[in-house]
C-alpha cells in the first residue's frame, strides 16, 4: 500500500533529525489521523504528490546558523499558503519558520534543556482551549532562540526565563512550539496536538485499521496477476505472520510459505508456531528442518556479526532451494516475495538530513530476508511498510490471528545465536538457554506481567562460575535475565521486578537446570545499551 492510496487526511512530518520524530507520527496516529515521516529536505514534488492536510516540521540537532543547516525546499512557503495547509514547527522547526519567513534566530543567552515551565500569553490558536496566565511543564531542548518574529507573528507562550515558547500567525496558518509536545515529559503536550489538529486545522479522525485492511487487499489483488504465485519466508514472529495472513486472504493458495527450523529456536518453538500456522491460520506452510546445516556452519564462530552473516547466508541458500523446488512443482517461477517490513524499518533506513549518512531504502538484514540471489528476480510485496508494531497487532486481530500469538515478544532473526555469548555449538549451550528462557518467560506469564513487558529473554554468558550445590563445589554457567518496556523498540527502559519474583526465578533456574549455578539481571536502558546483547 502506498501513502497516496490512503483516503483520510494526511499529517506529513518533515524530519530534520530529531530523536523524537517517530513519536510525533505515533502520537498523531493514536488520534486516528494518518501520519507519515519523510526527509525534511525532500523535493517539493514529493510533498505535493502526498497532498498533506497539515505539515509538521520536526526538531533536530542543528542550528539554523550552520552553513549546511537542513531546510525545506524552495517554494515550500508559497505552496502551503496557496493550498491553505497548516504548518507547525517544533523546536528546530519553529526556528526554521522564523528565519525563512524574515525573522531572526540567535544563540540564546539562556539555554533550555529538560523540564521547563511555560506560561500562556494569548489564549488563541495553539492555546485556544486555555486562559492567559495558565502554566504547564514542557520538555525543552534548544540553545538557539527566536529573537525577532516575522511580520504578522505573535508570541502566544513564553518560558519562565522569558524565552519565546510558542508563536503563531493565524492568517498565514503558521504555528510554532519551542518545546517537544510529543514526549511524555510534556504532560499536556498530547492535548495541545489534539487541539491543534481538530480545532485549529479541523482534521477528520477517519484513519481506521479496517480501512487499511480493505485498501491493502485491493492493492494486493490488483498487483498480483491471476496466475502469479507468491512466496513468503515465515520467521514465526508477528510481522511476517500478519503479512502472510493478509496476502493469503487476498490470493488464497497461490501463496507459498516457508518456515525454517535453524536449530536456534526457543523451547518447543517449532511445534508451537506450526500449530498456529496450520490449525488456526490455515496457511500453506512448508517446514524445513535445517538444524544440522546451520549448526555445522556456526561451529567455532564467536564474533556476533559473523554469526549473523553465516545465518543470513544459510537462510538465503535454503530459501533459494525452496523457490526452485516450488518452480519445478508449479512449472513456473514465483513472481513476488512477501516481507514483513514495518514503518520503523523504513524510517531507520532513511537517515535524516545532516546525519552525514547517505539515504538508503535497504532494510536491515536482521529484520527481513536480504541478499536474495539475483536470478530469483522477485518483486516485493510489503503490506505492513506504513505501520508500527502496535498497528500490525491491531491488523492481526482483525485478521483473527490468535491474540496470544499477536502479543508474543519480538524475537531476533538470528535466534538464540545472539543470546549465547560465544560459540553456540559449545557443549549443551542451546539446551541450557532454552530451558532457562522457558522458566523465565513462563514465570512472567504466571505472574501476569507478560503483556506489560515489551521483550524478555535470557542470555547465556561465557565461561563457568564457581558455586556450591549439595555441599559440593560446582563450575556452571551464568545466565542474565533481560526484560524491557518500550513503545516501539527504538528506546527502552529495564523492567523493575519485585525482589521476590527475581528470587523465585533464580531458584527455579538453578534448581531445575543442571549446569547453571548463577543468575544475574541486566538493568541497563536503551540507550546506552541495545535490547539484545549481540
Amino acid at each position: 500500500m502506498e501513502a497516496q492510496a490512503i483516503k483520510s487526511d494526511l499529517v506529513l512530518i518533515l524530519d530534520f533529525g530529531s530523536q523524537y520524530t517517530h513519536l510525533i507520527t505515533r502520537r498523531i496516529r493514536s488520534l486516528s489521523v494518518f501520519s507519515l515521516t519523510i526527509s525534511g529536505t525532500s523535493p517539493l514534488k514529493t510533498i505535493t504528490e502526498l497532498n498533506p492536510r497539515v505539515i509538521i516540521l520536526s526538531g533536530g540537532p542543528h542550528s539554523v546558523h550552520s552553513p549546511n543547516a537542513p531546510t525545506f525546499a524552495d517554494g515550500f512557503v508559497e505552496y502551503v499558503e496557496k493550498k491553505g495547509i497548516h504548518v507547525l514547527g517544533i523546536c528546530y522547526g519553529l526556528q526554521l519558520i522564523v528565519q525563512r519567513l524574515g525573522g531572526e534566530v540567535r544563540v540564546g543567552e539562556k539555554q533550555e534543556y529538560g523540564r521547563m515551565e511555560i506560561e500562556v500569553k494569548r489564549a488563541c490558536g495553539l492555546f485556544g482551549n486555555m486562559r492567559v496566565g495558565d502554566k504547564q511543564v514542557v520538555w525543552m531542548s534548544h540553545g538557539d532562540e527566536a529573537a525577532r518574529l516575522p511580520e504578522g507573528f505573535e508570541v502566544v507562550a513564553s518560558s519562565q526565563q522569558g524565552v519565546v515558547a510558542a508563536v503563531e500567525n493565524h492568517s498565514r496558518r503558521f504555528y510554532g512550539l519551542q518545546y517537544h509536545p510529543e514526549v511524555t515529559h510534556s504532560p499536556q503536550g498530547m492535548e495541545t496536538l489534539r487541539y491543534f489538529l481538530f480545532n485549529v486545522c479541523e482534521v477528520n479522525a477517519e484513519w481506521k485499521m479496517e480501512d487499511v485492511l480493505n485498501e491493502e487487499l485491493k492493492v494486493i489483488r490488483a498487483t498480483v496477476g491471476p496466475d502469479d504465485h507468491v512466496i513468503c519466508a515465515l520467521s514465526g514472529g508477528v510481522d511476517s505472520t500478519v503479512a502472510a495472513t493478509l496476502v493469503h486472504k487476498a490470493i488464497g493458495e497461490r501463496l507459498h510459505c516457508c518456515f525454517v527450523d535453524n536449530g536456534l529456536l526457543r523451547y518447543k518453538e517449532r511445534d508451537r508456531v506450526m500449530e498456529t500456522f496450520e490449525k488456526h491460520l490455515h496457511l500453506p506452510v512448508t517446514c524445513v528442518d535445517a538444524t544440522e546445516q546451520f549448526l555445522s556452519k556456526l561451529k567455532g564462530v564467536t564474533d556476533p556479526e559473523m554469526k549473523r552473516k553465516v545465518i543470513g547466508k544459510e537462510f538465503i541458500s535454503i530459501f533459494d532451494a525452496f523457490a526452485h523446488e516450488l518452480e519445478k512443482k508449479l512449472g513456473k517461477k514465483p513472481v513476488y516475495l512477501v516481507q514483513g517490513t514495518l514503518y520503523p524499518d523504513v524510517i531507520e533506513s532513511c537517515p535524516p538530513p545532516g546525519s552525514g549518512r547517505n539515504h538508503s531504502h535497504t532494510i536491515k538484514s536482521h529484520h527481513n530476508v536480504g541478499g536474495l540471489p539475483k536470478d530469483m528476480k522477485l518483486k516485493l510485496i510489503e503490506p505492513l511498510k506504513l505501520l508500527f508494531k502496535d498497528e500490525v497487532r491491531e491488523l492481526g486481530k482483525i485478521l483473527n490471528v490468535p491474540e496470544g500469538f499477536l502479543k508474543r515478544h519480538p524475537f531476533p532473526g538470528p535466534g538464540l545465536a545472539v543470546r549465547i555469548l560465544g560459540d553456540v555449538t559449545e557443549g549443551n549451550s542451546l539446551d541450557l538457554l532454552r530451558l532457562a528462557d522457558e522458566i523465565f518467560i513462563q514465570s512472567i506469564k504466571d505472574a501476569g506481567l507478560y503483556d506489560s513487558i515489551w521483550q524478555a529473554f535470557v542470555v547465556l554468558l561465557p565461561g563457568n562460575t564457581v558455586g556450591v550445590q549439595g555441599d559440593q563445589r560446582t563450575y556452571g554457567r551464568a545466565v542474565a535475565l533481560r526484560a524491557v518496556t518500550s513503545q516501539d523498540g527504538m528506546t527502552a527502559d529495564w523492567y523493575y521486578f519485585e525482589h521476590k519474583f527475581l528470587d523465585d526465578v533464580a531458584r527455579k533456574i538453578c534448581n531445575s537446570i543442571r549446569g547453571i549455578n548463577r543468575v544475574v539481571q541486566d538493568i541497563t536502558s536503551k540507550p546506552p545499551s541495545t535490547i539484545e546483547w549481540e
